[in-house]
């Protein structure tokens, strides 16, 4: 008769967020210096841009903590006047469904009031495809950062910090072996050490770069 399988209890992670848990390596070190310097921007509207899991959203959310920014639908901008004194974030911006003439008051209303304005997409917000030549003026006077895709240093950190927050001890030799060859995205880190968590509860097993090879096999079949 087979052993029953011992599902192991989700008791949670409390995730570490203050600045000096925030990793840091050449791949996002000026998007981290100028989100930072805030309330101290360079222009009242800031473009944070990168690729799918560089870490721009989440960047970005420690802004807004901070900030205590409003967070609106950029697909959306009919009124602005509730924000207009304030901070505001439009996250995660896809060019082709902005509501161009209500984006425009935004930024003219956000410059006139003195408030801060933080556009979080893939390509920079100077070379996005819109039609409305005033904004795309506008667009071109924002400050501009990018984050590059995780490098070695970072993802290595990114380890590190997922499986201290989850309170798992793992030799270094582990964490060497993920980052040649995992998805090079933050997403993609949290979700293998998730996944190597969970086996090892529930195997009762240590997280070795064994099991890792075995979680990341069964992956590509």
């Amino acid at each position: 008769m087979a052993k029953p399988r011992q599902i192991p209890l989700d008791l949670g992670h409390r995730p570490a967020r203050s600045r000096d848990d925030l990793v840091v390596s050449e791949a996002n070190r000026l998007a981290v210096e100028l989100i930072e310097a805030w309330p101290a921007w360079p222009s009242n509207v800031v473009s944070l841009s990168g690729p799918p899991g560089s870490g721009k959203t989440h960047l970005a959310t420690r802004w807004r903590e901070v900030s205590d920014a409003e967070v609106l639908d950029a697909s959306q901008l009919s009124s602005v006047e509730s924000v207009i004194n304030g901070a505001v974030l439009l996250d995660d911006i896809d060019d082709t469904t902005i509501d161009e003439t209500g984006l425009f008051h935004l930024f003219n209303a956000i410059r006139a009031g003195q408030g801060s304005l933080l556009l979080v997409s893939e390509r920079p917000a100077g070379s996005w495809d819109v039609r409305l030549p005033d904004l795309r003026s506008r667009l071109r006077t924002a400050a501009s950062v990018e984050i590059g895709a995780p490098d070695d240093q970072l993802l290595t950190g990114v380890f590190a910090k997922l499986f201290a927050d989850r309170q798992v001890e793992v030799e270094p030799a582990v964490v060497q072996y993920l980052i040649k060859r995992v998805e090079r995205s933050l997403a993609e880190a949290e979700r293998v050490v998730a996944e190597l968590d969970r086996i090892a509860l529930e195997t009762k097993r240590p997280i070795t770069r064994s099991l890792a090879a075995s979680l990341l096999s069964e992956g590509e079949s």
